[in-house]
């Protein structure tokens, strides 16, 4: 792809920034008392955290399922509508202020700090690539943003809670683990984080992380009664009944057991992939990582496969791509791109942008693949034995 030059990329970042734009005016113009033309509200998975946030003001209990369902209804009710609460306790210390705002207002707040902590996160890696193209463009045209800010979903404060610790773990190892253990309120992304922390010797990471998670747990069991954690359980037996039988959506989710539930194989055998290929980029992860010291790649290497690792991931939660995006984009402008990498950047860009669509009307799941194919770009960056490879010129 060497026609993938700087000119085009800038042409083509312009391009997205624009449609992405229009497609959020569009649906806010054309909305009507806060629901869109399709009859969702805006923010549509927002309302479960705000719904969350007042049950928490007027002690109810989150993970009653039917309480939940009747709370958000008084606000907002229409057929299959309807967005469950599966977060951990963790989590329910974010939502408690929402409860004292109104719909919108919480809603614009929410994605306002949010939106500004992911790109203040952004920032850090986008400083360090040094592409020579504002970091307002990207963060404006990566297809991922605008899914996130029409979901009202939590996929910037995890990501950037990821992003950021990573990258300040060589510098500010305490910093780093407590933003690591506030991102357990979306713990399947961490799946690999622990793996690169011990190969690498990062002890007061790990302290200062588990301290972290501690402590929200028990400000969440103390705030809201620890009975919380006990009800979670029984939730998160709901939420996996939810995913492993496509009551979610098998088009809207990302990980290659979702799109083997799509194409129509076997409950067991989709699980057995999904093992596999997780345990497989668990190992990749060890062996780059193993005895070195951290570094950028390494950090790289952990966010690409996050969402490959876990079988609940949705297309919104693709803003955590952002930051490998950026390191390898980085080390293809100063040391040139190999084979493959403008190609593995440019499908893990537009990638959001397709993902759900041809999944839901044609049955086609790309994105798992694109998930394979730039963590195996990302790695064969990252691991010692591919660094001194030859390049070619940007």
């Amino acid at each position: 792809m060497d026609w993938l030059n700087a000119p085009r990329v800038g042409a083509y970042l312009r391009l997205f920034a624009v449609i992405n734009l229009v497609m959020i005016v569009w649906l806010v113009a054309t909305s009507h008392n806060g629901v869109d033309a399709n009859g969702y509200l805006l923010g549509s998975d927002f309302i479960s955290f705000w719904t969350t946030g007042h049950m928490l003001v007027a002690h109810g209990n989150p993970y009653d399922g039917a309480a939940h369902i009747a709370a958000q209804r008084t606000y907002f009710s229409a057929e299959g509508a309807y967005t469950a609460f599966y977060y951990p306790p963790s989590f329910l210390p974010f939502c408690w202020p929402l409860g004292w705002l109104a719909y919108f207002p919480a809603l614009a707040l929410w994605v306002a700090a949010t939106g500004a902590f992911y790109l203040a996160a952004v920032r850090r890696w986008w400083a360090g690539a040094g592409t020579g193209l504002p970091v307002w463009l990207l963060f404006a045209a990566f297809p991922a943003v605008p899914i996130v800010v029409t979901h009202g979903q939590t996929a910037f404060l995890v990501a950037g809670l990821l992003g950021l610790g990573a990258w300040l773990v060589p510098t500010r190892p305490l910093l780093a683990g407590a933003l690591f253990g506030l991102a357990t309120i979306k713990p399947q992304f961490g799946l690999l984080l622990p793996l690169v922390l011990l190969a690498t010797g990062q002890w007061r990471v790990i302290a200062a992380a588990g301290a972290t998670a501690i402590a929200l747990a028990l400000l969440s069991a103390g705030a809201f009664g620890p009975h919380a954690w006990a009800d979670w359980v029984g939730a998160s037996e709901r939420a996996q009944t939810a995913m492993a039988y496509g009551q979610i959506g098998y088009g809207k989710m990302m990980s290659p057991f979702a799109a083997l539930r799509l194409l129509g194989a076997p409950m067991a055998l989709s699980y057995t992939v999904q093992g596999a290929l997780t345990l497989a980029a668990a190992v990749l992860v060890l062996q780059a990582s193993w005895r070195r010291q951290w570094s950028a790649g390494l950090a790289a290497l952990m966010l690409a496969g996050a969402p490959l690792a876990t079988p609940y991931v949705l297309d919104y939660d693709m803003v955590i791509l952002a930051f490998p995006m950026l390191w390898l984009a980085g080390e293809g402008l100063r040391r040139g791109f190999r084979d493959w990498e403008r190609c593995a950047l440019f499908l893990t860009f537009a990638g959001p942008a397709l993902a759900r669509p041809l999944a839901l009307n044609l049955h086609f799941p790309i994105m798992p693949l694109v998930l394979a194919f730039f963590f195996v770009i990302i790695w064969r960056r990252a691991a010692p034995a591919y660094q001194e490879r030859a390049a070619v010129p940007f």
